[in-house]
């Protein structure tokens, strides 16, 4: 017989006109996301087994397991064979660099290791009242703080990416110019470990653009060299935007690299 909703999954249901029609895993899949979201379970915790989570749902394990899939399959849970579920952080070396999509041209070992030295500098971290851009970008009210901060990333020590990093100030009491510096963990493994904070998507714009002379100087190119230009907003559990990023990429050694599915 087919799994009968309990009154915890049926809550899980929007409201209105068509709710019927989510199907059970669906629900199950939002209360675990909610249930990430609280921080039941942090980053890199083990999660309960299907077994458990079946029990506390009252629904059956293939549920649970379809709910599952579909979370890893969007990265917010890693499966370990043998371990069991966790959930998904940027110190996992598998994830540090989900978001970063740059590969070099040369596709052999030694260029795949030379792809893998990256070296972040920061350059700037600064609070101020958001322009009304960012804050439409990050759901903010008008004259709220956010914090803005430029990175230089080299690639073996040349310079490649300067990133302009715009977050809401709220979410992000207490970091620092010194905290970020000290940092040597990924950017968002940072978020993630001292401010709760976990990227878990992103919607990402290219364009090819001119270098500004400001950005020239600090990518060591004349002015008016091409560079990708990459605006990205990230968010939360919750399709909640915690960040706006513009990077402008030199790609005369690398390149922009995506899987489509």
């Amino acid at each position: 017989m087919a799994d009968q909703p309990s009154a915890r999954a049926r809550a899980a249901r929007p409201s209105g006109e068509g709710a019927a029609f989510s199907p059970l895993y669906r629900q199950i899949k939002d209360l675990l996301v909610q249930s990430l979201d609280r921080g039941e379970w942090k980053p890199g915790e083990l999660i309960p087994s299907e077994i458990d989570l079946a029990a506390r749902f009252q629904v059956s394990q293939g549920t649970v397991r379809k709910a599952v899939d579909e979370l890893a399959a969007e990265h917010l849970l890693l499966r370990r064979q043998g371990k069991g579920t966790f959930v998904a952080t940027h110190h996992e070396a598998r994830v540090r660099y989900r978001f970063l999509r740059l590969a070099a041209d040369d596709e052999t070992e030694a260029g795949r290791a030379e792809a893998g030295r990256a070296e972040s500098r920061i350059l700037e971290c600064r609070r101020l009242r958001a322009p009304a851009e960012i804050s439409r970008g990050l759901d903010l009210r008008a004259g709220e703080t956010v914090i803005m901060i430029r990175r230089l990333l080299c690639m073996n020590q040349v310079p490649t990416v300067v990133d302009d990093i715009w977050l809401p100030g709220a979410a992000f009491r207490g970091l620092t110019l010194e905290l970020l510096s000290a940092n040597r963990a990924p950017m968002y493994g940072l978020f993630e470990s001292e401010f709760g904070v976990s990227m878990v998507r992103a919607d990402e714009k290219l364009r090819a653009v001119a270098a500004p002379a400001e950005i020239a100087a600090l990518l060591n190119v004349e002015p008016g060299t091409p560079l990708l230009q990459v605006d990205r907003v990230s968010y939360t559990y919750g399709d909640r935007p915690m960040e706006i990023r513009r990077g402008l990429y030199l790609t005369d050694r690398y390149h922009y690299r995506n899987s489509l599915n």
